[in-house]
């Protein structure tokens, strides 16, 4: 793979260089703003849903926190084969929230844990190994795909969160939509009306000025915050761990998907060099993601990927020193060990983080759809392929009842959206002749008339 490509940008700090202290930390502070509210998102919205208590539930947050760190400072400075030595945070994955939620509720979170610790690394350990036979298997079209059902899929969730919650008395009050209304306003203005520090904290500003209304009006416990330690050591197998076989195949699956969106990530930070990533740093890069969210699993945390919104400050800023993201690194892992911080994430009332939260899986919808327009040519084959994948993924997450004459496993893993957008588009892409496919390289129809040329290339 060559490492010279065009389009690199004028960086304030290289890959290397070290800004002074003080300007250092405000930009990883920086990073850390930016990532906190997605990255605790996934532990709030799991345990939600599986029916955790708050006291689990800020454990679980507490520990994201943590392993979110430990592996921005291993992937900023590596230890051994293990971290690409690039800038890229790190923090818990939207991919795997409906695996989690429905394993959960079905297994229990032992088997949810169980499932983590055998195939993070086990499976992208394997991918980071072979990755230049891997690759071609996932180009724009089929990762696009992935990217766009996972944003799609979660809309109802945030809906529910924005009512204030499944089960909640007041469920659909109008001070729980006007509260997740006032949020997404306040996000949306300042991301598009506004510039520099107020754009890229717009989610977090949303967040914070939704909660001071919550407290004005009356509508926050703070009781959790008083009743959590200030500092806590984590305690490993807090839920035990179970190895049920679907679960483990599942997770596989998914830990597949999530490689593909760190090979993504790394690009995108390399780019701003002008360059693509060493075939040691996607070998470093997808290691850290494997051992970090297997060893997180011990304690308790969900999967550890590339945080793709912190790959945009860094194309944003011109600043890709890798010193800066240890220190957000360095920030993540000190937060995870206050009970204290877990808590007070967990004192946000549901109608707020619902604002955010849609706010959020839209994004992710639409940097799907992005990659997918910028990398692929809307022609009859890729149309079809687009069409099978986003109707059999949107399909079982909206009637689940669908596959109910299933067998209990199969009912499992073809139920989850996610596995079956990406097994559609893998399997359509890969036996359907065309220039995204990596067994063919001409057009599915040569009878048909000429089509006007494709874009970029998806190397």
């Amino acid at each position: 793979m060559s490492n010279e490509t065009d389009g690199s940008i004028q960086l304030e700090y290289g890959l290397d260089d070290r800004p002074p202290w003080p300007k250092s930390l405000l930009l990883g502070l920086q990073h850390v703003a930016v990532m906190i509210v997605p990255a605790t998102a996934v532990a709030f919205i799991v345990a939600g849903d599986v029916g955790l208590s708050v006291a689990d539930t800020a454990y679980i947050v507490q520990m994201v926190l943590l392993f979110s760190g430990l592996a921005t400072v291993v992937q900023a400075y590596t230890v051994g084969p293990v971290g690409a030595r690039l800038p890229i945070v790190m923090g818990s994955s939207f991919t795997f929230v409906g695996a989690a939620v429905t394993i959960g509720i079905d297994y229990g979170m032992a088997a949810v844990f169980g499932a983590i610790l055998v195939t993070g690394f086990a499976v992208e350990g394997l991918i980071g190994w072979q990755f230049k036979r891997i690759k071609p298997f996932f180009p724009p079209l089929v990762t696009g795909l992935v990217v766009v059902i996972i944003g799609l899929y979660l809309i109802p969730v945030a809906m529910d969160y924005a009512a204030g919650g499944v089960g909640a008395d007041d469920y659909g009050a109008l001070h729980n939509i006007g509260l997740a209304a006032l949020v997404l306003a306040i996000a949306v203005g300042l991301n598009l009306f506004t510039r520099g520090i107020a754009r890229l904290l717009s989610i977090l500003a949303g967040i914070a000025i939704g909660y001071v209304v919550a407290v004005a009006f009356g509508l926050v416990d703070f009781s959790p915050i008083g009743d959590a330690a200030w500092v806590a050591v984590p305690s490993p197998t807090r839920f035990g761990f179970e190895f049920e076989p679907i679960a483990i195949v599942v997770f596989a699956f998914l830990f597949l998907v999530s490689a593909m969106e760190t090979v993504g990530d790394m690009s995108g930070v390399t780019a701003a060099e002008g360059r693509n990533p060493t075939d040691r740093e996607f070998r470093g890069g997808l290691f850290n993601d494997g051992l970090l969210s297997s060893i997180g699993a011990v304690f308790s945390a969900f999967p550890i990927t590339s945080f793709s919104q912190n790959v945009g400050i860094v194309n944003f800023t011109g600043v890709m020193s890798r010193h800066v993201v240890g220190i957000s690194g360095v920030i993540l892992a000190i937060l995870g060990l206050s009970p204290k911080v877990g808590a007070a994430v967990t004192t946000i009332p549901s109608a707020v983080f619902g604002g955010a939260v849609l706010l959020m899986v839209g994004m992710v919808a639409a940097s799907g759809v992005r990659l997918i327009v910028l990398h692929t040519e809307f022609d009859r084959r890729n149309m079809v392929i687009v069409a099978v994948s986003l109707s059999l993924g949107l399909g079982v997450a909206t009637t689940p009842e669908a596959l109910s004459g299933l067998p209990n496993a199969a009912e499992t893993f073809f139920g989850e959206p996610v596995i079956m957008t990406a097994l559609s588009a893998l399997l359509l892409n890969t036996f359907v002749p065309g220039e995204q496919s990596p067994l063919f390289d001409t057009p599915a129809d040569e009878s048909a008339e000429p089509e006007p040329a494709v874009g970029p290339s998806d190397d």
